[in-house]
């Protein structure tokens, strides 16, 4: 079948094979556990060889298998500093390296174990206390768990650590916006989000719109190419925009199915052939190749003025007269062409604003397991560490690892302040 010079089968047909490639060569990359070539503990099993055949024989080599496995243990470092007295009686103390300073205290390795269960993996304060308590031997608060926190958050404070995630983000060539309603201690906020395939910055705000943009202090600064799902604020920011297009193939569908709009449907192919498109072409298409895809938009916009034609004026009637879902669909497709399309012109602009979705994502699932957020200062610190350690993890810096690092006063190389 062929709609607007498309030839729809072929093309269906050439995605699923696509699909099927990649998950055969995600199979494929399913190995087992490599060997270790330095293992931590190694016994050599001998042959009994009072139950062999007699003869002669000699040692030619071994065959080596590995289990891998976990140990729960807790470590007790014990530092004695030494009192030496003079014959007048006056005591000197060797002293105690930086950062000993109780009788007894929790090390930096439980600190960033504890708030990387809380803060990355999401889990509540009573079972990360039961879990320290029962694997580790370590008895733990709540009280401890959030200074604990807390220490990690004055930490990322110190280290400006917000102000060079910003810095990077307007570096970027394409960023990826969102927001979302969440509970702080019980009163309707949003958190902001401005993210894209390196860094992430999160932050709550009592408002929506611009003035919340604008306090947080990206978007007034950008000037690449900000993906978005055409909330009209965003507008209000002057740089090139691009719409979700994962959004766009949602309503088109609806359009179809409950509207019954053919050209919803077709537009809905159209998109998804042209994304495969610029995929295979490593997302530089030809002029050419753009022009006519141009075309092809147009013409099934075209079509669609026919089967959802504007709503005609009723006499005595005041006011402009409502439109319908399909209607404003089709016309915001025709009244912003460019940034529906901006895909297939910029290399560095994606088809959807998934990436901007999947980062807010997580502060989602974490009011859902709390409930809320019970105070303005646990928002912010959770919104700042979940920022670092979703930035670390897009460069490759495991969650664990940065924690380390940070409650030590340092930050993995990534974060070198942006020029």
């Amino acid at each position: 079948m062929k709609v607007s010079g498309i030839d729809i089968d072929s093309n269906i047909k050439k995605i699923k094979k696509q699909i099927e490639d990649d998950e055969t060569l995600s199979a494929s990359m399913r190995t087992t556990l490599p060997l270790d070539n330095n293992p931590d503990i190694t016994h050599k099993l001998t042959v009994d060889t009072t139950i062999l055949p007699k003869g002669n024989y000699k040692e030619v080599g071994y065959e080596t298998r590995q289990v891998v496995d976990i140990e729960f243990k807790r470590v007790v470092t014990q530092y004695q500093a030494q009192i030496l007295e003079n014959e007048f009686g006056k005591r000197f103390t060797a002293p105690f390296p930086d950062g000993v300073n109780s009788r007894i205290q929790y090390g930096n390795g439980v600190k960033a174990h504890a708030v990387y269960l809380s803060q990355y993996q999401l889990l509540p304060y009573e079972r990360i206390r039961e879990y320290f308590t029962d694997q580790l031997g370590i008895p733990l608060s709540s009280g401890s768990l959030y200074n604990f926190i807390n220490s990690a958050y004055s930490k990322f404070e110190n280290l400006n650590v917000a102000e060079i995630i910003k810095a990077n983000l307007l570096k970027e060539k394409a960023l990826h916006a969102d927001e979302t309603g969440i509970n702080i201690n019980g009163k309707r906020q949003w958190l902001h989000n401005a993210s894209s395939l390196k860094w992430t910055y999160l932050s709550a705000h009592e408002k929506r719109g611009k003035d919340a943009m604008d306090d947080i202090g990206i978007l007034p600064h950008f000037d690449g190419v900000l993906c978005h799902d055409h909330w009209k604020p965003y507008y209000r920011y002057d740089c090139q925009h691009s719409l979700c297009n994962a959004h766009h193939l949602r309503e088109l569908t609806r359009a179809y199915e409950q509207d019954g709009q053919n050209w919803a449907e077709t537009m809905r192919l159209f998109l998804v052939n042209l994304n495969q498109s610029v995929t295979d072409a490593d997302g530089v298409l030809t002029q050419e190749k753009q022009n006519d895809y141009f075309k092809q938009y147009r013409a099934i916009l075209k079509e669609g003025e026919k089967e959802s034609p504007p709503p005609v004026p009723i006499e005595g009637k005041r006011g402009r007269q409502k439109k319908t879902k399909s209607r404003n669909l089709l016309e915001r497709l025709q009244n912003y062409e460019d940034d529906v399309l901006r895909f297939m012109i910029n290399q560095d602009v994606p088809f959807t604003n998934n990436q901007g979705e999947n980062d807010l994502r997580m502060a989602k699932v974490q009011q859902k397991i709390s409930g809320c957020f019970r105070s303005e200062y646990g928002a912010e610190m959770f919104f700042g560490l979940r920022s670092y350690l979703s930035s670390c993890k897009k460069q490759g810096v495991s969650g664990s690892t940065a924690l380390a690092l940070l409650l030590n006063g340092m930050l993995p190389n990534i974060f070198t302040p942006a020029e």
